[in-house]
């Protein structure tokens, strides 16, 4: 680990007017925070103990960290009245600030925010800028922020045509005979073949059953193709 470089944080821009910039940090960040979580929907059914729980997606993994940025220790910062040794080579605080800062505006090719890909070692994270606050600390003598700390959130981001799944949105094209297993009910059935619960109905026309709390282990049930208009007719 000795002797070897400090390998700097950067955020690379994908897509639009910028596509292929890199921002790079002025101090990595002291740590980050990375976060995913699933989205499922709740359907209480009467005669259960406990509502049916089905999932619907899994909802985009968020980074989140603090930047720092400071003229008074950027050696490459422009020079000022309290910055003699600065080369006056790189970019001022305000600089850094507005580039991070435009990442967050409309790209007028993309008609959206650009995405982008912070990258940091084996961290690689493509996304959007979700969220973006800053603290100015230290100002130069005309108002000018010379020091900062920036909290930036990420939203990772996958385009549609490249990895989302492909939703399938009707069931098989033949009607199948199903039997009611142990524990089971009609409405844990349709939620199996058809991913809704409220879609039993459909199985208890097809099958004759005018009361679905009669229905027993044991005995067999129609599952119809389903329909999606009509489905959605007969669920609501």
């Amino acid at each position: 680990m000795f002797g070897k470089s400090l390998e700097k944080a950067y955020i690379e821009v994908l897509a639009g007017d910028n596509a292929g910039k890199q921002i790079k940090v002025l101090f990595n960040p002291a740590e980050y925070s990375l976060e995913r979580s699933n989205a499922y929907k709740t359907t209480p059914l009467p005669g259960l103990g406990g509502p049916l729980i089905q999932f619907v997606n899994g909802d985009a993994a968020t980074l989140s960290m603090d930047l720092f940025l400071d003229d008074w220790t950027d050696p490459n910062g422009p020079p000022g009245d309290f910055l003699p040794f600065a080369s006056g080579s790189g970019k001022s605080v305000k600089d850094r600030i507005d580039e991070i800062t435009l990442l967050l505006d409309i790209d007028p090719q993309l008609h959206a925010p650009p995405p982008v890909r912070f990258v940091w070692g084996p961290l690689r994270f493509r996304a959007v800028v979700e969220k973006l606050s800053r603290k100015p600390s230290l100002f130069r003598p005309d108002g000018t922020p010379a020091r900062a700390h920036l909290t930036i959130s990420f939203k990772g981001f996958t385009p549609y045509d490249e990895d989302a799944p492909k939703v399938r949105l009707e069931s098989a094209d033949k009607t199948k005979r199903r039997q009611i297993g142990a524990a089971e009910t009609i409405w844990e059935i349709a939620d199996t073949e058809y991913g809704d619960p409220r879609h039993w109905r459909v199985i208890a026309a097809a099958s004759d059953v005018d009361d679905p709390r009669a229905l027993v282990p044991g005995d067999w049930l129609k599952v119809p193709p389903l329909e999606v208009s009509n489905a959605l007719n007969r669920a609501n």
